[in-house]
């Protein structure tokens, strides 16, 4: 039987394979050259620069989703900065979104850009205690569209891990693309050396959502990634008038509860639908600010208290 890497693609026919690097199947890996060239198979050397760069991040998180238009960099956002309100965590958001870096927008900082120090690239810095770092940054329009093949986003991800100056810092939120392809390999390999505290799952409640991200669990658990809990966005609405709850996508087979329920992983709690969401991520703006009490804060203060007591439970 081929020798077939933990952190290879699903179809991958193995390093000892005669269609090793030439098979569609390889387009993208990092270690494509290598197995086509039949030489053994080495440890990529970037993989212990980043594990020294992140020696200095307490906690690594990262958020995913099978399914786009869930939330996910919404939520990112939202748990990045609601880490932040604690003047005493130093907190870093890595977008590796490659193709669709909106974090910028979404944190009020599209018009920075990045700069470079002797130690490394330096984080957009948007509160003292919150740096920031993304594709978008790289971009001379928000408009432009990143066509990357996959080799090059697996470098700049491997760039952002171990060029980026963090300095010390508690949390570092990672926002990663929909799916289960190249850039979540590499962030996956890139940081095996590291520990990770786990994965987040987004979702909302319908079954054409819960379908795709029960492969994402699937995949967490293939390349052995913890999965901390789901998330279920968008669980309801609330009229911000008459307080009347509706779910505008209702869960047909019992909702992200059931399913982390079924596949043995921890539920972190729902939110709601809310306007203001939309309005503070259009405008940059923090929800923690804006509408520090209303039921979609309140809801997101409980999650982060939860993943905090994971992190900290699960320390190193």
């Amino acid at each position: 039987m081929s020798d077939v890497p933990q952190d290879a693609p699903q179809d991958c026919p193995g390093t000892q394979s005669s269609d090793a690097g030439k098979v569609a199947a390889c387009s993208g890996c990092p270690n494509q050259a290598v197995c086509a060239s039949g030489l053994p198979r080495a440890p990529d050397p970037a993989i212990a620069a980043v594990k020294e760069r992140m020696s200095n991040v307490t906690h690594k998180i990262l958020v995913l989703s099978g399914k786009g238009g869930v939330g996910k960099s919404s939520f990112s956002a939202c748990l990045a900065r609601g880490l932040a309100t604690d003047d005493q965590l130093q907190v870093g958001l890595l977008d590796i979104d490659i193709c669709g870096p909106s974090i910028p927008k979404l944190m009020g900082v599209e018009k920075e850009q990045v700069h470079q120090s002797g130690s490394g690239w330096s984080p957009v810095y948007m509160e003292d205690n919150l740096g920031v770092m993304s594709v978008g940054f790289l971009l001379s329009s928000p408009d432009d569209a990143v066509i990357w093949r996959g080799p090059k986003k697996n470098g700049l991800i491997k760039q952002f891990l171990r060029d980026v100056d963090w300095g010390s810092v508690d949390y570092l939120i990672v926002d990663t693309p929909p799916g289960t392809s190249d850039e979540h390999l590499s962030i996956v390999q890139y940081l095996s050396d590291c520990h990770v505290d786990g994965a987040i799952v987004i979702t909302t409640p319908q079954e054409v959502s819960l379908m795709d991200v029960r492969k994402e669990i699937n995949f967490c658990q293939k390349v052995n990634l913890p999965v901390i809990g789901v998330v279920e966005n968008m669980s309801v609405f609330v009229c911000p008038n008459c307080k009347t709850q509706s779910q505008i996508f209702p869960p047909t087979t019992g909702g992200a509860q059931k399913m982390a329920t079924d596949m043995g992983v921890e539920f972190l709690g729902s939110l709601p639908l809310d306007p203001i969401l939309g309005k503070c991520c259009d405008e940059g703006k923090s929800l923690f600010e804006e509408a520090p009490n209303s039921p979609l804060a309140v809801s997101y203060k409980v999650i982060i208290e939860r993943i905090i007591k994971y992190c900290s439970k699960n320390a190193s």
